[in-house]
C-alpha cells in the first residue's frame, strides 16, 4: 500500500484539542469538523492541504482526549497518513480504527522542511521526504487491511 503527497509539518505536543476544539465535537459530521482542523494552531492550514497529503508532527503526537473528532477531521481534511517522532497510544489506535496511517520515524520528522513530495510505502517499510529515504518498522498485516478497507468499521463490513 502506497500513499504520496505534500509534507505538511506541526511542532511538539499537538493534542486532540489542538487538532479540533473541543467546542466543535457536538458533532461527527466531516464538513463540519474540517472547517475547524487545527485553527488554534494556524487559522489557514485547513486550505494549505490537498487530498493525499501527509501529516508530518513532532514528540507526543494527539495527546489528550480519547474522542474519534480529532482523527475523523484529519480525515475529513485529506489527509492520508501522518508521520510523527512519537505518538499518544489512544490517539494511534483511533486513527487507524477511521484508516489512516500513523507512523513513527523521527529521522524522517528532522529531516522534512514542509512542501517536499512523500512516498510511503506502508508494506516494506519505507519513506521517502524528496530525495531522502528513511525506514520504518513496517505495519502489521492486520492493521494494513483496516487501512485498505478505509476503517474497522469499513474491515469488520466486508
Amino acid at each position: 500500500m502506497i500513499f504520496q503527497g505534500k509534507s505538511h509539518i506541526i511542532g511538539d505536543n499537538i493534542d486532540t484539542d489542538t487538532i479540533i476544539p473541543a467546542m466543535y465535537c457536538a458533532t461527527f459530521k466531516p464538513e463540519i469538523l474540517r472547517e475547524h482542523f487545527l485553527e488554534k494552531y494556524d487559522q489557514n492550514f485547513k486550505n494549505k492541504v490537498k487530498k493525499g497529503d501527509i501529516l508530518f508532527g513532532g514528540e507526543n503526537f494527539g495527546h489528550g482526549s480519547s474522542r474519534e473528532h480529532a482523527p475523523i477531521t484529519i480525515k475529513a481534511v485529506g489527509i492520508s497518513a501522518i508521520i510523527v517522532k512519537s505518538v499518544a497510544r489512544i490517539f494511534y489506535r483511533n486513527v487507524f480504527n477511521i484508516g489512516i496511517p500513523v507512523i513513527e520515524c523521527k529521522e524522517a520528522v528532522d529531516y522534512a522542511n514542509g512542501g517536499e513530495e512523500v512516498y510511503i510505502d506502508i508494506k516494506n517499510g519505507k519513506i521517502k521526504v524528496g530525495q531522502k529515504n528513511f525506514q520504518f518498522k513496517p505495519i502489521p498485516k492486520f492493521m494494513q487491511n483496516v487501512i485498505e478497507s478505509g476503517g474497522l468499521v469499513e474491515y469488520y463490513s466486508k
